[in-house]
């Protein structure tokens, strides 16, 4: 039989400890990964706003939880082309009307994410739910709204326009010819969200963390 003295009981718990709080760095470390790899400059952005890296992830864990449960589709052959003509339109009207070209254009990004299977929300919303998706892109929709909301006061200038297009137009290709899987977002007996779309699993207590 063998005997554990107190002295050998302490040192396993210690070594115990170590070995647990190793583990529980490894999945912290790869969840930052993860979210860094998916939201991109997004990331760094919003664990500036909240304060810390904890805040910022929890931030963004939620964004993912909302946007999963979201029926997020690939525009068909036939949508694609029509918005293509119509942001070739947008395009030719801002020769005449600059301000009225970016106002098309806003409208426009909006009707293609509402098709695509965004919410109808306020901007930051909806800026939100783009981030999980569109990590990469989303800071030209930020800028060009914020020149568009800069020209409503008189502050922003013809030049400035043409960069919200710019801004608008790289938001409107990633959506519009984005292929998209439509396979679906299921949740396993285990408690853990599969979204099949991006092939990507979390659960839910993960979330919350």
């Amino acid at each position: 039989m063998i005997t554990i003295t107190p002295l050998g009981l302490a040192i396993g718990l210690i070594v115990l400890a170590v070995i647990v709080g190793a583990a529980l760095m490894y999945m912290r470390k790869r969840h930052s990964d993860h979210l860094r790899d998916r939201f991109g400059g997004e990331y760094d952005r919003t664990v500036r706003e909240a304060g810390n890296a904890h805040r910022g992830e929890t931030i963004l864990h939620e964004r993912e939880k909302r946007v999963a449960s979201f029926d997020i589709r690939p525009l068909s052959e036939e949508s694609r082309a029509r918005y293509v003509e119509a942001w070739r339109k947008v395009q030719a009207r801002f020769v005449d009307s600059p301000a009225d070209a970016v106002t098309r254009a806003d409208v426009l990004l909006g009707e293609v994410m509402e098709e695509r299977g965004y919410p109808v929300v306020d901007f930051e919303q909806r800026s939100a739910d783009l981030s999980v998706d569109h990590g990469d892109v989303v800071q030209n929709y930020r800028a060009g709204h914020a020149i568009a909301e800069r020209h409503s006061r008189g502050e922003a200038g013809t030049e400035d326009l043409r960069q919200a297009m710019i801004h608008y137009r790289a938001l409107f290709d990633d959506l519009v010819h984005e292929p998209v899987d439509s396979s679906p977002v299921i949740e396993g007996r285990d408690g853990r969200i599969h979204d099949m779309r991006k092939d990507r699993t979390f659960s839910r207590e993960k979330l919350h963390d």
